[in-house]
């Protein structure tokens, strides 16, 4: 029985030995590759600096990129306001060419008229025309009509007369138009007002 009992010692040790063995041996290796595997990714001083100096260069190219890209952009936004504010006017020239080419045939027409009052109606009606367009079109509207009450923001005042029929400020005469672009006044109306007589 004892001798038994000693065999199935010697058998547990002989296993416990090779397990030891066999472990020892699995991860003896696994530990030589991770060596291998560092020593292989590890750069030299030299090939660390080639790396970064190629690192460099790539960001400074694509530095000069981006400012060649914003340098153009810019140029292109000053081109284009440039553009916008030489050419603004060339839709209402266009318009106004109409207008020019009647008044040409009104000259040209009242050269040999015998007739003064089919040239007047004549000038009325590119007037009317003309200024329809700019009405309709382009929302210029003129102001300014004898007996208006007086505005010092829309009127410009150049004399003044009392009048014992008025009670407040009016338009007694218009020099010259005012007009309006929208709601903007771009020529005040040049007026002679009508003041109360002072007690």
């Amino acid at each position: 029985m004892a001798e038994e009992e000693q065999k199935t010692e010697e058998v547990d040790n002989q296993t416990e030995e090779q397990a030891e063995n066999q472990t020892e041996e699995d991860v003896q290796p696994a530990s030589e590759d991770s060596t291998e595997a560092e020593e292989e990714k590890e750069l030299t001083p030299e090939e660390k600096i080639e790396a970064l100096e190629k690192e460099i260069a790539d960001l400074k190219n694509q530095m000069l990129y981006k400012a060649a890209e914003n340098d153009n952009w810019r140029k292109r936004m000053v081109q284009q306001k440039e553009d916008a504010v030489t050419y603004a006017n060339a839709s209402l020239l266009e318009d106004l060419l109409e207008s020019l080419d009647n008044f040409d045939r009104t000259v040209d027409a009242a050269a040999t008229a015998t007739d003064v009052k089919s040239i007047a109606d004549g000038i009325k009606m590119i007037n009317g025309n003309l200024v329809k367009m700019l009405e309709d079109k382009y929302g210029l509207t003129a102001y300014g009509t004898e007996g208006d009450d007086f505005d010092p923001d829309i009127h410009e005042a150049i004399g003044r007369q009392e009048d014992e029929n008025v009670e407040k400020e009016t338009l007694a005469q218009v020099y010259l138009k005012g007009y309006k672009l929208k709601d903007k006044v771009i020529r005040h109306a040049k007026v002679m007002v009508k003041v109360p007589v002072s007690k």
